[in-house]
């Protein structure tokens, strides 16, 4: 009977403890998901890359959580899981991407993700090697520009935007060297890896960088480019960083409250005065 006796006393003892840990662990899942949900806000979680996009996406949390919004952004250093959480409903939207890295991931990887918006585009500028200025460009004189296809063809068309060489018709954002019909001032291209294109300032007349790849060398966006690519260009309409979205999620309140926060004049005076012509909001 003693046994007996000690053996309940053991198992209401056993039965109490299991009880109250019970209730900790219940309380604690509670608060995580008050901390998370941000009282009663409605949460969009966004997939992002560091630099600018969750940057700018930080300014915009404040102006959505006055609108009933508890935005929660999530950093990711690959291009291909942003696009697969955002695919799975893990994520209401990514910010990382361009419009033809969006249609070439949907088309090899058969994935339903759309275009909610577009946000900001990093132009292609041109920038001074051993001359300083485009108007001291003359026969023979070599331009350094990158060799990838998507890249030579912005480089490409800034030059004939600017009336220093014309393109074949139709050849857009797939134009190489080759589909070169005028070159009035007898430029020789030094065609290069996109990283390597300013390291050869001191030997070029000029060069033809990428936003990322001018602050990288130390120039500003802003001051230093002697031409950058309008905002209303076939590159930067193309190039455009956007808000990516599961396909019908588009026209949904909070993906419009996130955009509309993004393309704010409020969003747009923060990315020109921090990112120095790197970045340039998009019209």
């Amino acid at each position: 009977m003693k046994n007996i006796k000690e053996n309940i006393k053991k198992a209401a003892a056993l039965a109490l403890t299991a009880a109250l840990s019970f209730g900790v662990v219940a309380c604690a899942g509670e608060e995580a998901a008050d901390e998370g949900n941000n009282g009663d806000l409605e949460v969009i979680t966004v997939a992002a890359s560091a630099t600018p996009h969750a940057e700018i996406l930080e300014q915009v949390k404040p102006i959505l959580a006055e609108q009933g919004y508890d935005l929660q952004v999530t950093i990711f250093d690959d291009y291909v899981q942003p696009n697969n959480v955002v695919e799975s409903r893990e994520f209401d939207a990514n910010y990382f991407q361009h419009i033809p890295y969006l249609d070439s991931f949907n088309e090899e990887q058969g994935t339903h993700l759309v275009n909610a918006g577009g946000i900001h585009y990093e132009p292609f500028g041109i920038y001074a090697g051993t001359k300083t200025s485009l108007d001291e460009l003359a026969e023979g004189d070599v331009i350094a520009i990158p060799n990838d296809t998507t890249n030579e063809a912005r480089a490409l068309l800034l030059l004939q935007d600017n009336g220093y060489l014309t393109l074949a018709d139709g050849v857009g954002l797939t134009a190489t060297v080759n589909d070169i019909v005028d070159n009035p001032y007898g430029i020789t291209f030094q065609e290069l890896e996109a990283a390597q294109v300013s390291r050869v300032r001191d030997e070029v007349a000029f060069v033809v960088l990428n936003g990322n790849y001018a602050l990288e060398a130390g120039l500003s966006v802003g001051s230093d480019a002697l031409v950058t690519e309008a905002p209303d260009s076939d590159a930067a309409q193309t190039y455009v960083n956007i808000i990516a979205v599961y396909e019908g999620d588009e026209n949904t309140d909070k993906i419009q409250a996130l955009v509309n926060a993004l393309q704010s004049q409020e969003i747009a005076d923060y990315i020109n005065n921090t990112y120095d012509g790197a970045v340039v909001p998009f019209n």
